[in-house]
């Protein structure tokens, strides 16, 4: 347990929503509520003791300290100015708190900024969403967690052509730039990641790595947002910004045209991967664990190493799991050996958990009761 943060959130608050591709409803089998304080409508954000510290520690002793994660899916997420649309309910102290209990030490903050933000050419962004972030992010915070802060489903916008690219490069800057302001005051446990699964939605080549134009688009946008991040100086000039991939994808061509901004040594790799994919995201595959199964998922794993490795990059897998198909033993057997296979890469493994029970939800946020604990504890043991 760290003890370099001391934060006390005295405002708590919050809200709800969806990623991964997935945005159907929460189903936890309960209807249980928890009392919320409403999002503040004030200027000042929480009411918090703000530790600043910035320790003199590599990406990849980072990396390894932030251990194993889990993703505030479908909450802030939402492709919908109703944040409660895809079904979860408002995001309290008392939930994070449990994440961190189960042995959790970081928290991924999807957030969705498009229908909370102001028109061109400003692009302002509401005070009360910044607010309603920092407040989450400082649930985390208080329990020594890391809190990585994104930008998610916002591709309607964020399109990775040439024809778009200067709008949404004048865009990124000045988003980025108010939200590496509001957090530029804290230390290094708020970590910034530019852009969630960058691609060119609903083209042919969406998540089979892309085009030439596209990859190179996305390098740009990337570029950009790491630019207005360390603009903004003070501890955001040295800050860990984590940097995806194409799609957040590890394909041949994606890894090959992979380019790390300004060749900063603070970047580190954010990589997504759903394998294998219809055992773990499409749910048409219910069985995993034979020989053969165990060595695809490591031939991949050793991909992504070769890569990294030789360049000196440490890797977060901002985004993994499996859908339930009642198939608990095959989930667990999964969850525990990809998690392990992270670990021993020096890889932090971050579990995607859209509050559904049906499909990624491990954890009930309703009751604050783990559906599934032994995954939940196979994941925290591989980093430990």
């Amino acid at each position: 347990m760290k003890n370099t943060i001391l934060v006390f959130v005295l405002l708590i608050v919050a809200i709800i929503t969806g990623c991964s591709g997935s945005e159907n409803p929460v189903n936890n089998g309960s209807s249980e509520e928890i009392d919320n304080v409403e999002i503040p409508s004030d200027d000042s954000g929480s009411d918090e003791v703000i530790d600043g510290t910035m320790r003199d520690i590599s990406p990849k002793e980072f990396v390894l300290d932030m251990g194993s994660g889990w993703n505030l899916g479908n909450t802030l997420d939402t492709e919908d100015v109703d944040v409660t649309a895809w079904g979860n309910p408002l995001t309290t102290k008392a939930m994070i708190d449990e994440i961190a209990n189960m042995g959790f030490k970081t928290l991924r903050l999807p957030v969705t900024w498009q229908y909370h933000t102001g028109s061109a050419p400003d692009y302002l962004l509401e005070t009360d969403w910044l607010n309603t972030v920092e407040n989450i992010a400082n649930f985390a915070l208080s329990n020594d967690m890391y809190v990585i802060i994104n930008i998610h489903h916002d591709d309607e916008w964020i399109v990775p052509t040439y024809e778009n690219a200067p709008l949404v490069k004048d865009r990124l800057t000045k988003t980025w730039t108010q939200i590496a302001n509001r957090f530029k005051p804290y230390g290094d446990y708020v970590i910034f990641e530019t852009l969630n699964e960058p691609r060119h939605e609903g083209s042919p080549e969406e998540w089979e790595g892309g085009t030439a134009e596209g990859r190179d688009v996305v390098n740009q946008y990337h570029q950009v947002s790491v630019d207005a991040i360390r603009a903004t100086d003070g501890n955001n000039a040295v800050r860990k910004i984590m940097v995806s991939t194409y799609a957040a994808g590890t394909g041949e061509n994606v890894l090959q045209d992979y380019i790390v901004p300004n060749n900063d040594e603070n970047v580190i790799v954010s990589i997504h991967s759903y394998s294998p994919y219809l055992f773990s995201l499409a749910g048409t595959d219910p069985i995993w664990g034979t020989d053969e199964d165990k060595a695809q998922l490591t031939q991949e794993f050793n991909t992504i190493q070769n890569k990294f490795e030789s360049e000196g990059r440490a890797v977060v897998m901002g985004e993994w799991g499996s859908t339930f198909s009642d198939n608990e033993n095959d989930r667990l057997a999964h969850a525990e050996y990809y998690a392990n296979l992270c670990a021993e890469r020096g890889i932090c493994p971050i579990w995607w958990d859209n509050g559904n029970a049906d499909e990624f939800g491990i954890f009930n946020r309703n009751t604050l009761e783990w559906v599934y604990p032994e995954i939940a504890e196979a994941i925290v043991n591989a980093t430990n």
